[in-house]
């Protein structure tokens, strides 16, 4: 099987509310779907969801990487080798995970379709634990985040995520407001998105929020001091997960010799889709790390990828690829009675996408020849 051709569409995905985080405000999601077609008839989708604060990369840099480093790369590969599909991809261009997630995930999708099986299945069969997401909640004010914390348990949640980060002073107002509100019995964990940078304040943070019962503290310092989840280690008893601060293999050698986090974060889009995160899951365990399947706020198509991934893998004890249940309009078609998400036996990622919902959220096209 060959690659013959390509279709790259840049669209906006728009948000039922604000994603606000410590570093950015989002009112729509941008996303570039990539869609694959063989010289034997079978078309494969993957996608992109670049955010220049974690992964460097742009709308603009993926379909550029796409079109003019990436695809070309896979000339006579053949797309179900996943092996080799990395080895050039890498080969033609360093880091732009988001845009070699696209392609992993799409070659993905071909290799299912071409042998008739969910990815799951090719990851080694799925365990037998139903994929749940918890409700991620914007930085807004206590009484505003409370509110919605409630409206989330009343949908059917079980678990929050809180974004933490902007004012410590009003964080632990935030978590107080959310534990007030939802009870004892509804799990929380948070995450600061690097919001609280340094050690010290991470420090003290941690500690001013730990009476309210939370599951685990994600990524409280910034993403470059490694040597900082060493130095905070030995002043808590809380769970801590590591997320932009692990990308890379070596990201994550690092903290299992330092034994200083518990937990760490993967994301398809930073690491260069399910193939380099299955990876990574598997050293994590070997290190004693527990995995997340986290999120960029995909669309179904990247969000089915990383349950398939999560289904697959014993290392893998939480998902939030919570990103359609977050969007108003978005093309694909997984489905979440809520708080679980249903993953389906059809082949390859098992999504079908909504032409019109594509051409509805396109704001830009290009098709490629890549035979």
């Amino acid at each position: 099987m060959r690659i013959v051709s390509a279709d790259i569409r840049v669209i906006e995905v728009p948000l039922k509310v604000p994603f606000i985080v410590s570093y950015a405000r989002y009112d729509v999601m941008p996303s570039v779907i990539l869609t694959l077609r063989t010289d034997t008839g079978l078309v494969g989708i993957g996608e992109a969801v670049p955010d220049e604060h974690v992964t460097g990369e742009t709308v603009e840099s993926v379909v550029a990487a796409l079109s003019q480093h990436l695809l070309p790369a896979l000339r006579d590969t053949d797309p179900c080798n996943l092996n080799q599909v990395h080895d050039r991809l890498d080969t033609a261009l360093v880091a732009n995970g988001a845009a070699k997630a696209a392609v992993d995930i799409a070659c993905w999708d071909l290799l299912g379709k071409h042998a008739e099986l969910p990815i799951h299945a090719l990851l080694g069969g799925r365990k037998p634990e139903r994929p749940m997401i918890a409700k991620v909640l914007s930085i807004l004010p206590p009484a505003e985040v409370a509110a919605q914390a409630q409206s989330a348990i009343a949908d059917g949640f079980t678990h929050l995520k809180m974004k933490l980060g902007t004012d410590t002073v009003q964080d632990v107002a935030r978590v107080a407001a959310v534990r007030t509100a939802v009870g004892s019995d509804v799990r929380i964990r948070v995450d600061a998105n690097q919001g609280w940078r340094d050690v010290a304040t991470a420090r003290r943070m941690i500690a001013a929020i730990e009476p309210y019962d939370i599951d685990w503290i994600e990524q409280p310092i910034a993403a470059d001091d490694l040597d900082g989840f060493r130095r905070l280690r030995p002043h808590t008893s809380a769970i801590i997960m590591a997320d932009e601060s692990v990308i890379t293999r070596g990201d994550l050698a690092r903290l299992i010799r330092d034994e200083s986090v518990d937990m760490v974060n993967l994301k398809l889009m930073k690491s260069g889709g399910i193939l380099p995160c299955q990876r990574l899951a598997t050293q994590a365990a070997l290190g004693g790390l527990a995995v997340q399947v986290g999120s960029m706020l995909e669309t179904s198509v990247s969000s089915a990828a990383g349950y398939h991934l999560a289904l697959a893998h014993p290392n893998i004890v939480s998902t939030e690829l919570s990103g359609p249940v977050a969007f108003s309009d978005e093309p694909g078609d997984l489905h979440f009675p809520l708080p679980y998400v249903d993953i389906t036996d059809r082949p390859g990622l098992g999504v079908t996408l909504d032409p019109a919902a594509i051409d509805r959220l396109t704001v830009s096209a290009k098709e490629l020849t890549v035979a």
